[in-house]
């Protein structure tokens, strides 16, 4: 991705011209590695993002709303001491490198003015957003501390001097000169990027299709300079997002589409919304897609070793056989045989018995038939722990679906909950004095060309309140048959829905599920009140009778 030395000074030069003599009136931490900045400047509040993220790392303005913890963490607390109420005196670029440097001015604890400085710096795994004090010029604290393990040569510790990172042997892309574009060996952009610094290979690649390399580059400087760049992102037939710039980059022009912003905050936030790999959604679910996997794994390991043990246990007919014929032929056995061959009444065949020489006949006899009523139970109790574990298996598939087609963090956060409540992940402590959020459903909502309304589940647990509560009797039930998916409600009340509104809504109930890349997906459909929820069954697991069934192409109404 083209977060270089030069969108890092058009960042930097947007983020002067709106934020400073800002004041910073809030700041919050949703993730371990991102903060965010209420600041009221001139023209209105305004929210700035940063991201240490290593696949993700930046910063920029953002309208989005982001929920944060019920908690704050430690580095958002101590932001909030020596930044809360902290007037912004200048945002620089460090040189060409990626680092973006934010001073501020605030109060101490006696009165008197004090100066700080935020450094961001965004050099992907080595990421990191540090707080130093300009007079001392020691790091209060980072995002993420670097100690000697992990690195030798530069630690990112409180106490210690802040140092810049090692400078790299290139030509920064301001200080480019006729002589340096006279002594290229080559004009290729492998080349380029391994004498200029500050640059990404795409823009590398822009460069070496121009033939005064110095003059393009100066014109992209005063572009920003001068505001009158234009950032784009390119995105793919799709319409996933696959790089962006404050240039044209003429490698993605003929195969991607390009689209214009008005602002680079506006293309930044655009771009790592979109962008999978970079989702903050996605990011977060990585996690639990993890867990519910490996938990998956187990489940069908079980599911193997149980059938393979009923399968034996079914098998125990011949034990049954032995011991019957032991007791019928005790006659011909003599202490300490270890087996005896006897005649099959049943069809005359010769059967040998291995016997334990410790035991009487008697004894083998009773030891076949206590074999034997051990495996009649072990079919029962077998059976009984394979339904169990099939149940398991249908509703971590349903979570590891949510998962999968979840859209933003709100739905990953209610999906982490009901992991919880259920047992299959550890519970997250809060500091006392902290309240968690009260669950709130909010289901998706559709409207049907007809104006009927369409509801569906974002998860299992509002699957139950959507199907069990909110819906009424008469109202149709929509659900992918033996597919893993959401719970869809048509909300007809007493109106009889035709066969056009019953495929749009099992469309619905097909795109919301796990055969959402399918095709002739079937959908059961039945009215709520034929809906039951069995005793102790997990959420979002019913039973219904009197269904229909019909087969769509999953698809959203426009």
């Amino acid at each position: 991705m083209a977060f270089d030395g030069i969108v890092t000074m058009a960042v930097a030069h947007e983020l002067a011209d709106k934020l400073i003599f800002g004041k910073i009136e809030k700041v919050y931490q949703p993730e371990s590695d991102e903060l965010i900045f209420n600041i009221h400047t001139k023209q209105g509040n305004v929210k700035l993002y940063a991201s240490a993220n290593s696949s993700s790392a930046r910063i920029h303005l953002i309208k989005e709303n982001i929920a944060s913890p019920p908690a704050p963490p430690s580095f958002c607390m101590l932001l909030r001491k020596h930044l809360q109420g902290a007037r912004i005196t200048s945002v620089v670029q460090k040189d060409c490198e990626r680092i973006i440097e934010i001073c501020v001015e605030t109060l101490n604890e006696l009165g008197f003015t004090v100066s700080k400085k935020l450094i961001f710096e965004i050099m992907g795994k080595h990421s990191n957003i540090i707080l130093v004090d300009l007079t001392t010029g020691k790091i209060i604290d980072s995002i993420k501390r670097v100690s000697i393990d992990v690195n030798r040569v530069r630690q990112i510790l409180p106490g210690l001097k802040y140092q810049y990172p090692p400078v790299q042997d290139k030509v920064p892309f301001r200080k480019l000169t006729d002589s340096w574009q006279e002594s290229l060996p080559q004009r290729d952009s492998k080349t380029i990027q391994r004498t200029v610094g500050g640059i990404s290979p795409a823009f590398a690649e822009e460069m070496s299709l121009h033939e005064d390399i110095c003059a393009f580059v100066t014109q992209v400087i005063s572009g920003v300079e001068n505001n009158t760049i234009v950032p784009r992102v390119y995105s793919d037939e799709k319409g996933a997002p696959k790089e962006f710039h404050i240039t044209n980059l003429y490698e993605y022009e003929t195969a991607c589409q390009k689209q214009e912003f008005e602002s680079l905050s506006q293309c930044l936030e655009f771009f790592y919304s979109n962008k999978k790999s970079s989702n903050r959604a996605h990011q977060k679910s990585l996690d639990l897609i993890r867990a519910v996997t490996a938990l998956l794994d187990k489940l069908h390991l079980k599911e193997q070793r149980l059938m393979e043990d009923l399968l034996k246990a079914e098998n125990s007919e011949d034990l049954r056989l032995c011991g019957e014929l032991l007791t019928a032929n005790m006659h011909l056995i003599k202490p300490g045989d270890e087996k005896v061959t006897v005649t099959n009444y049943y069809d005359g065949s010769q059967v040998t018995i291995k016997l334990d020489p410790r035991f009487t006949p008697s004894k083998n006899a009773q030891q076949y038939f206590k074999k034997y009523g051990k495996s009649k139970t072990a079919i029962k109790e077998k059976q009984h722990q394979l339904e169990a574990n099939s149940e398991e298996i249908t509703y971590l598939d349903s979570v590891l679906s949510y998962l999968e087609n979840s859209e933003n963090v709100d739905e990953i956060d209610a999906l982490r909950k009901e992991l919880e409540e259920t047992g299959y992940i550890r519970k997250r402590k809060v500091p006392g004095g902290f309240k968690e959020k009260k669950y709130k459903a909010e289901p998706y909502k559709y409207t049907l060309p007809n104006g009927m309304t369409v509801l569906v589940g974002r998860n299992n647990k509002e699957n139950d309140i959507l199907t069990l509560k909110t819906a009424s009797p008469k109202d149709t039930w929509f659900h992918t048959k033996d597919i893993p998916g959401s719970h869809v409600i048509l909300q007809n009340g007493s109106v009889e829905p035709d066969a056009e509104t019953i495929y749009a809504a099992a469309s619905i109930a097909a795109y919301h599920s796990k055969a959402r890349s399918s095709e002739n997906v079937p959908v059961d459909y039945v009215d709520v009140k034929h809906i039951k929820k069995p005793n102790g069954a997990k959420p979002g697991m019913v039973i219904f009778t009197g269904n229909g069934t019909v087969w769509v192409n999953p698809k959203l109404p426009e």
